[in-house]
């Protein structure tokens, strides 16, 4: 693919913006000659040993950060240092600036009414359905549906078929604490996956379908309890990308990031809360709904359909894909 703009919506202003896709001609190099003619070399790059070295070079090494400027990186990457909880003195290397702690009850506020799905993170946002009756059918375009899951939950593949999905793509500079999208009781907990694929959208229209490759851990969340979202089953899939190498889990019922609680079948989770840091770089989420349980909001979809913005997802698909960038814990769908 040749370098053409990527461009998304900022949901809070409705501006178009044309995003900075980082290491962007190594991601293309990767997913095209390379992929076709040294598939042992392309597999060697996508694995952890190479992935956790570039992300020791690339994020945990002082005087790198110092060459490539780091109060640069941040004024570019328009991070905004009044919302840290830690000094931002403290910052001194592109790890500590991705693994950042903010005051998310104060700078990220959430809809109190409780059958709302939020926001699992600060991202750019699509969605998607698996029903062809549905205009939103996107089916294996961006994952394998029963890869994602696993090949042997045959169970919960059950449950998700003909239901719709919502991909949210962190960028780099983005805060990377995920949270839960849905209040519940967790059914199913579990990992797969052992590949480590770049989440740039060149690589995802590469057809190498990253989202169910690559390591990811799996949160089934049923929301029809007392207390719950009711909005049926949620499957949230945590995706790492190139260079990231841990999902660290962190869940936690109350303000802050203390006092973590080991997630596991039984446990009820709070809509809102962190469960998760990604250890670092760019990543994913995907989020599963049973069919007819909620209703996508309206102006992500109006923004989804828009002819007049450059998406490279709107042209390696062949339609209209525009992404929106939203908030970690705001309103994304609604009860249906």
């Amino acid at each position: 693919m040749k370098s053409l703009p990527h461009q998304y919506i900022e949901r809070a202003s409705g501006l178009v913006c044309t995003e900075r896709l980082y290491a962007d001609r190594l991601v293309r190099w990767m997913y095209h000659p390379l992929r076709e003619n040294a598939p042992v070399v392309f597999n060697a790059l996508t694995g952890p040993r190479v992935s956790s070295w570039l992300s020791t070079i690339n994020y945990d090494l002082d005087f790198v950060s110092h060459l490539s400027g780091q109060q640069k990186f941040l004024e570019a990457c328009g991070v905004d240092l009044d919302e840290c909880l830690d000094d931002p003195q403290t910052l001194t290397t592109a790890r500590k600036i991705f693994e950042r702690k903010i005051r998310y009850w104060q700078c990220r506020p959430m809809e109190e009414r409780l059958e709302t799905v939020v926001s699992p993170a600060d991202s750019r946002m699509i969605t998607g359905s698996f029903c062809q009756t549905n205009q939103l059918f996107l089916k294996d375009k961006f994952f394998s549906f029963t890869e994602l899951l696993g090949d042997d939950k045959a169970h919960w593949l059950q449950r998700f078929t003909d239901g719709d999905f919502a991909v949210f793509r962190l960028t780099p500079d983005k805060y990377h604490f995920n949270h839960l999208p849905v209040s519940g009781e967790i059914r199913d907990y579990y990992e797969l996956g052992d590949r480590y694929h770049a989440c740039n959208p060149s690589a995802v229209v590469a057809q190498v379908t990253p989202y169910s490759k690559n390591r990811r851990v799996v949160t089934i969340i049923d929301t029809d309890v007392e207390g719950g979202s009711q909005v049926g089953l949620v499957a949230m899939v945590e995706v790492v990308a190139l260079m990231i190498g841990d999902i660290t889990p962190c869940y936690t019922a109350a303000k802050g990031y203390d006092n973590t609680e080991p997630q596991r079948a039984g446990l009820m989770v709070k809509r809102g809360q962190p469960k998760s840091l990604f250890r670092p770089g760019s990543s994913t989420d995907v989020l599963l709904f049973e069919a007819g349980r909620v209703q996508f909001s309206d102006d992500i979809l109006t923004n989804q359909q828009r002819c007049d913005v450059h998406s490279r997802f709107s042209l390696g698909f062949g339609r209209s894909l525009v992404e929106t960038d939203v908030q970690v814990r705001s309103t994304i769908a609604t009860k249906r």
